[in-house]
């Protein structure tokens, strides 16, 4: 029985990400035959079309489909290989592809890389800083093999080794009533109006769980507030806008300094969010992640 060679595969995963056969041949780094002919002798292989070709472009088909998931846990595979061969017995050398959530980038990473850089000095690392279920879907396609992320977040076929405990305050305007007080429950700011990030932030998410709150409502024609960043959602704080809740990390990193803002600790079981590193669950790459948790926990 005839297998798949794994160019052809790679040929097939790339047709998936461009959408054509010519810029997917241009990211192969072969001609355009060359790639279409690649694509002919696996439809062979496999006894049916990967994909529909037509005017308006070309899709998969569903035995396309179906082949092009296994294909990346096979390229993924083969990567690791490569990889783990060459790093035998140097964990965290060459290139480490690392996401990472804005709510921890600016604020960990500082620290995090002048100790990297002193104990892995063979190491390259790539960042992407993006939003979790972005960073989670790439991780699982093998463009990336690790994020450092916050829980709770489904974690399903997913590994991980905790950082830290990431405390979550209360952000207040300096002008208000409890401004003066050390700690405060979640439900002395219940009557306030609540501002929190976008959609899509775990940061948002994590909050409203912790603290037993509901999302803030818009009212009448007015919609209800939200920030892009935590910069932005400290600053509109500061503004006397409303009240929210921000990282302990970002309040050690000085972001709420320069702005008129009070933050106070929340009664109770202090409600915070877990730092980790995550990768593939079954990845070669699991004792680096261990050890970049381990590497972090110092920062």
């Amino acid at each position: 029985m005839s297998l798949p060679t794994l160019r052809q595969l790679q040929y097939l995963k790339l047709l998936a990400e461009h959408g054509s056969f010519g810029r997917a041949a241009d990211a192969a780094h072969v001609t355009q035959p060359t790639l279409s002919s690649g694509v002919q002798e696996l439809e062979k292989i496999l006894g049916a079309p990967v994909v529909d070709r037509a005017r308006s472009g070309m899709i998969l088909t569903a035995v396309g489909q179906a082949a092009l998931d296994r294909a990346i846990v096979i390229l993924n595979e083969a990567e690791e290989l490569v990889q783990a061969a060459r790093n035998a017995g140097q964990p965290l050398t060459g290139r480490f592809r690392l996401g990472v959530i804005p709510t921890i980038a600016p604020f960990l990473l500082p620290k995090a890389l002048p100790l990297l850089r002193a104990r892995f000095p063979k190491l390259r690392l790539f960042l992407r800083e993006d939003l979790t279920h972005r960073l989670l879907a790439a991780l699982k396609a093998g463009q990336l093999d690790a994020a450092l992320i916050a829980l709770p977040y489904d974690m399903s076929g997913l590994a991980h080794a905790h950082v830290s405990n990431d405390e979550l305050m209360a952000a207040l305007p300096g002008d208000h009533p409890l401004a003066h007080e050390t700690e405060a429950p979640p439900s002395a700011l219940e009557n306030d109006d609540l501002i929190l990030l976008e959609d899509g932030h775990c940061l948002r998410d994590h909050a409203l769980a912790a603290c037993g709150l509901k999302p803030p409502k818009a009212t009448g024609e007015e919609e209800a507030f939200a920030a892009t960043s935590l910069p932005t959602l400290v600053q509109m704080v500061g503004s006397g806008l409303g009240v929210s809740f921000i990282p302990a990390m970002a309040v050690a990193a000085g972001l709420t300094d320069a702005a008129d803002v009070a933050v106070l600790r929340l009664k109770g079981d202090h409600p915070n969010r877990e730092i980790v590193v995550a990768w593939r669950a079954g990845s070669s790459r699991a004792p680096e992640g261990r050890l970049l948790a381990e590497t972090l926990r110092g920062a």
